[in-house]
C-alpha cells in the first residue's frame, strides 16, 4: 500500500515539472483509513509546497491526527521563500510520514526527518526510492555537481549520420525523423530551463528553438558565438524567448538578448558556471555534433536522447558515437528513441 500512495505522489509531484525550478518536484497525499482525504503538489517557484496543500486539501482537519503523511521528498525544516513544511506536519500532529527519498541538498540533509523524529513523528524513508530520485535528477545534479542537468539531444540516420554531405554554403534542414517527431522535441524542450545550440546550427538550420508544437513554456535559448558572427535576421533573435549569446568579445544586453562574455581556454566550464549562478538548471543540448561533441569529450552530460530515423545518408556528418549502452529505446511514428544515462 505504501508504493501505491509514494507512486501517486510521484504522479502529483510531475505536474509542477517546468514551473518550479530550481526547486525539486513534490507531491504529497494525505491517508487516513488506506484512502487519500488530502493531496497537492509544489505548483510554482515560491509558492506553497506540495505538504501546505495536501494537509489544506483535508476537509476535516481533526483527522489529520490519525493519518499519515506521503510524500516524494524530505519535507523542509527551514524558512525559505515559505515556512518550514516539518513546522506544519508537528503543529497538526500527523503522526506519521512516509518519505520518497532524502533531500540530499546543503540546507536539508536529513535535517527534515530529524525535526519531525524529535516532534514524536514516526518516519519511515525509502519508499519508491529510485524513483524518487529519478524524478529530481535535475535538481541533485544542480545541487551536488553545481551545474544543470545536461542532456544531449540529435537525431541521426539509419547508418549513422547527423548530416548529408553539404555543397559549400548550403543551408536548410536535412530531415531525419517523422514530422510529427516533433511533437516529442518539442515537449522534451519545455521541461528544460534552457535549449543550447551553436553557431552554424543556427546558420544552417535557422531554428527558433521554442515550443510552438506543444503546451509549454519556452526554454531560455543559449547560443556559443565565440566571434559574435551571427546577424540579427536569425529566428533565434526573435522575441519568444530570451537568447543569450556566449562569446569571447563583450557584455552586453539588448532587450530580450544578452551577450556573456567567457574565457577562451575554459569556454564551456565559465559558461556553465554562469548558467549556474542563474539557477538554471537543466540544459537541453541540440547540436550540432561540434557542440554535443564538446560535451562528450569533456565528459559533462548526464543524459542522451538520440533519434534515429530510417533515411540511409550514406556519408557526411558522423553521429557521435556512445560507449554506454541504451537506458531505453522506445519507437515513435516510425522513428526510434534511444535514451543513454552518464551514471
Amino acid at each position: 500500500m505504501e508504493a501505491k500512495y509514494m507512486k501517486r505522489c510521484l504522479e502529483l509531484a510531475r505536474k509542477g515539472m517546468s514551473y518550479v525550478a530550481p526547486n525539486p518536484m513534490v507531491g504529497a497525499v494525505v491517508v487516513y483509513n488506506d484512502k487519500i482525504i488530502g493531496e497537492g503538489y509544489h505548483k510554482k517557484y515560491g509558492e506553497s509546497h506540495a505538504e501546505v496543500h495536501a494537509i489544506h486539501n483535508v476537509a476535516d482537519k481533526s483527522l489529520l491526527e490519525k493519518s499519515t503523511l506521503y510524500v516524494n521528498l524530505e519535507p523542509c525544516s527551514h524558512t525559505g521563500k515559505t515556512p518550514p513544511c516539518c513546522e506544519l506536519i508537528s503543529a497538526y500532529k500527523i503522526p506519521k510520514v512516509v518519505i520518497g527519498c532524502r533531500d540530499t541538498s546543503s540546507k536539508v540533509n536529513g535535517k527534515g526527518i530529524a525535526h519531525l523524529k524529535n516532534k514524536g513523528v514516526e518516519v519511515k524513508c525509502g519508499v519508491l526510492e529510485e524513483e524518487s530520485i529519478r524524478l529530481n535528477k535535475r535538481f541533485f545534479t544542480f545541487q551536488h555537481k553545481k551545474r544543470p542537468y545536461i542532456i544531449l539531444k540529435w537525431a541521426e540516420s539509419a547508418d549513422g549520420f547527423m548530416d548529408r554531405r553539404r555543397d559549400k554554403n548550403e543551408k536548410g534542414i536535412n530531415w531525419i525523423s517523422k514530422p510529427n517527431t516533433k511533437l516529442i522535441t518539442h515537449q522534451w524542450r519545455s521541461e528544460e530551463a534552457c535549449i543550447l545550440v551553436g553557431r552554424k546550427t543556427v546558420e544552417n538550420d535557422n531554428p527558433s528553438l521554442t515550443t510552438r508544437e506543444v503546451n509549454g513554456p519556452n526554454p531560455i535559448r543559449l547560443i556559443i558565438d565565440p566571434n559574435l558572427k551571427l546577424n540579427k535576421g536569425y529566428e533565434v533573435f526573435n522575441d519568444d524567448a530570451q537568447t543569450y549569446l556566449f562569446n569571447n568579445l563583450k557584455n552586453q544586453r539588448n532587450g530580450n538578448v544578452a551577450y556573456i562574455k567567457v574565457g577562451k581556454e575554459n569556454f564551456l566550464l565559465d559558461m556553465l558556471s554562469f548558467t549556474h549562478e542563474q539557477k538554471w538548471n537543466s540544459i537541453i543540448v541540440e547540436g550540432g555534433a561540434s557542440t554535443v561533441n564538446q560535451f562528450l569529450e569533456k565528459n559533462i552530460w548526464d543524459e542522451a536522447r538520440v533519434i534515429v530515423g530510417k533515411p540511409q545518408f550514406n556519408g557526411g556528418l558522423r553521429s557521435p558515437v556512445l560507449k554506454q549502452n541504451a537506458f531505453s529505446i522506445a519507437n515513435f511514428n516510425d522513428d526510434i528513441v534511444k535514451t543513454y544515462l552518464n551514471d
